[in-house]
Formats: structure tokens, sequence, C-alpha cells
């Protein structure tokens, strides 16, 4: 099978991790990348030699381009995805898909008229207990679903906010430490729990300043199957943690940080729960940055951009696919109106 050959557009610190990524992957390829900025194009491409473009509509006309990644602020994914859809590429998309719902939908609905794969970076979900715990839930060892927990007690200094005039903002963030950083585990609370039913919230600014957006976030979320959630949520809370997951049901419980794996309890355990347990499933290296959005590994995008090459070879469906990536969108953003409304949002 003949390499797949991927762009990236958008030069910023998460297409470094891309770019590292693309190395590792052996069907796929690097062949050119994309920003509005000149400097900042030409310094990428020249770091990882390949050629650089300014102009989207030049760089989407390249027939050495089968697929691309988007790794530009959030609030223009769609304005550079559905564009690339158009143009026949196929996509993956770095968290969350765009800021709001609407915006969302524009990017799915574009891929699927033109045909392309639509795959988004949610790269947790991959993680060896994740699939664990999808794998319980499905054989119904949880029995029914009561609570679940998310926690993302991160860290983020001034610093980090006044390093891009775009971070904190609503048009370009899409919103604060609910939006850009615990994204990633209510996501998995979708993906394991299900859909939400409604949900009441407060956000609040709490540390940081010349910001939009939350820093900090607490929600009540009643889910479709009838299970209750809490999420926490804060960049102000030094000096980070790693994130926090439950899953109860009423024939067990387990508790996750990170991609490990603390407790796994079940009322009818069995040998295999024991080692899962004594193991803990450590050491996958996909984690969170809780003090540092540079500290984590490529290791997720890895697996990502491998799995869309396949896809693009195979016609299977993506790991993660980009109507499932619209769900922590969906909830994320009743949060917000909740939170702003002073009463419970529900869902359609």
């Amino acid at each position: 099978m003949k390499k797949i050959g991927f762009g990236i557009i958008g030069t910023g610190v998460i297409a470094e991790f891309h770019a590292a990524a693309l190395k590792d992957v052996e069907g796929a390829e690097l062949v050119a990348v994309c920003d509005r900025v000149a400097e900042r194009a030409q310094a990428f491409s020249e770091k990882y030699g390949v050629p650089y473009e300014c102009d989207l509509d030049v760089f989407l006309a390249r027939e050495d381009i089968d697929a691309v990644t988007i790794a530009t602020p959030t609030g223009v994914h769609a304005d550079v995805a559905v564009p690339a859809a158009k143009a026949g590429k196929h996509i993956l998309c770095e968290k969350p898909l765009e800021v709001t719902v609407e915006r969302a939908n524009r990017i799915i609905d574009a891929c699927e008229a033109s045909g392309v794969v639509l795959a988004s970076v949610f790269q947790l979900r991959l993680s060896l207990s994740v699939q664990l715990i999808k794998k319980a839930i499905k054989e119904g060892r949880f029995g029914k679903i009561v609570m679940a927990t998310v926690q993302v007690k991160w860290f983020r200094d001034q610093a980090y906010y006044d390093s891009g005039k775009w971070r904190g903002t609503w048009a370009m963030d899409g919103g604060g430490a609910l939006m850009n950083q615990a994204v990633h585990t209510i996501d998995l609370l979708t993906y394991l729990v299900g859909r939400p039913e409604s949900v009441s919230a407060y956000t609040a600014t709490l540390t940081h300043t010349g910001i939009e957006v939350e820093d900090t976030a607490a929600a009540v979320v009643k889910f479709e199957s009838g299970a209750m959630g809490t999420i926490e949520a804060s960049t102000s809370c030094a000096p980070g943690f790693p994130l926090h997951l439950e899953i109860c049901g009423e024939k067990g419980s387990v508790v996750l940080e990170d991609s490990d794996i603390l407790r796994w309890s079940f009322v009818d355990q069995t040998p295999e729960d024991d080692a899962i347990l004594a193991k803990g499933i450590a050491g996958e290296n996909i984690k969170g940055g809780s003090s540092d959005p540079k500290a984590i590994s490529h290791e997720g995008h890895r697996r990502l951009i491998e799995d869309l090459s396949e896809v693009i070879q195979t016609g299977r469906e993506p790991m993660v696919p980009g109507r499932e990536a619209l769900g922590a969108v969906e909830l994320i953003c009743g949060i917000y109106e909740s939170a702003k409304s002073g009463q419970t949002y529900f869902f359609e």
C-alpha cells in the first residue's frame, strides 16, 4: 500500500505533536504544511523538511495531500475543514471539533457531502484502560450505571493565556477550562455513559486576568440513561493534578487517573479483574497536561494518524469518528448556557 500523504494546517504548539507523530507512522508521511503567517510556516517547514503554503486554496490543490490534520485555533476549524472536505481531503481535526454545535455540524455535513473521512483527536479513548471500561460496560458488568465523576483540576499560569491573543476568547478558544482542557475527559464521559438529558452549572473566572472565558467550572449532569454525574474543571488548581474519572454502577465501580486504573471492583470479581487491578494498566504514555500543555507525548496522535491512514486504505470506520466528537461540544455548550441563564439546560 502507498503511504498516505498528510498536510498540516496550522503550525502552532500542537502541530509539533502532529509532525512528530507522522514521523513514527510507517504508512503515512508529511508532505506539506500551511499557515497564514509566512514566518511561522517557513520555520516549521524548515524544521521538518517539507514545503509550506500560506494560501489555503493552493495548499489544498496539492495532489500529493490525501489527508490533512487541523491544528489551528478552534474557532477557525470550520473555516479550514469545510474547504478541505470540498477539496476531497480526509481530515483529522484537533479537539474540540469547533466552538459551537452549529459550526461543528458544518464540518460534519461538509465531510459527509464530499465523502471524506472525518476523525477527531480524542486520544484518551484509545488507552487500554478506557477500552477495558468500555468493554465492561458493553458486557453489563456495571449493571445500571448510577453515577459518573469527572475532575480536571489543572493549572495554567497567566503567561499561558498571554501567549496568544486567541487564547481565552469565546470566538477562537470557544471557552476556557471546560472547552480547552476538560474536553478530553468530557468526551470520555459521553463515550462511556451516553448522551446527557440536562445539566445545571456554574462557571467563573477566579484567578486569571484579560480572558473572556472561565478558568473554573462545576456542573451536575443527568443522563438519558438516568445516571447522574458531576464535572469539575479548572486551570487555577496549582500545581495541577491528573485527570480523574469515576464510573459507578450497582454491580461495580472503576476509578481512572490519567490512563491508569486505580480502582477496578465488581460484585462478581474474576481472576482477570484481579490481574487488571494489580497491573493498574499503567505506562501507556497517553497522559494529560495537568500543569504544562506541552508535557504530553505524541503517542495518542500517532495512533490516530495510523488509524486514519488505515481507514483511507480500507474504508472501515475510524476509531474516533467526527460525528461522535460532537457530543463533548454539545455538553460543554449546554453547561455554558446553564451557567449564563442560571437555569437547568435541557438537551434536544
